[in-house]
């Protein structure tokens, strides 16, 4: 790898940090704001290793947000928990003919 595509990775990682610590659990800031719904749910679950790994540093950070709709927020935090960026399907094997 040159250092070109080297500086363009390390803008890209600091880039996608950023927007994913923008979008953690943070309890007193939704205090009062609708709560977290469905979509939301799934959201946090997508992230949930990276708010858990930021709030070791952070101590307002957390993986679930308390302030949900309930049910629906639940269901999609699992189930984006369960599946995880394609777990589900990079744990099959491909059957070879």
């Amino acid at each position: 790898m040159n250092k070109k595509n080297i500086l363009l990775m390390g803008i890209f990682g600091i880039l996608i940090m950023t927007t994913l610590s923008a979008c953690m659990p943070n309890p007193s800031a939704t205090l009062g704001a609708s709560p977290a719904g469905f979509f939301k749910g799934v959201w946090h679950g997508w992230i949930a290793p990276f708010s858990l790994i930021f709030g070791f540093f952070n101590d307002a950070t957390r993986v679930y947000d308390p302030n949900n709709t309930g049910w629906w927020y639940d269901f999609g935090f699992y189930m984006a928990i369960i599946s995880g960026f394609g777990g589900l399907s990079l744990a099959r094997r491909k059957q070879e003919h």
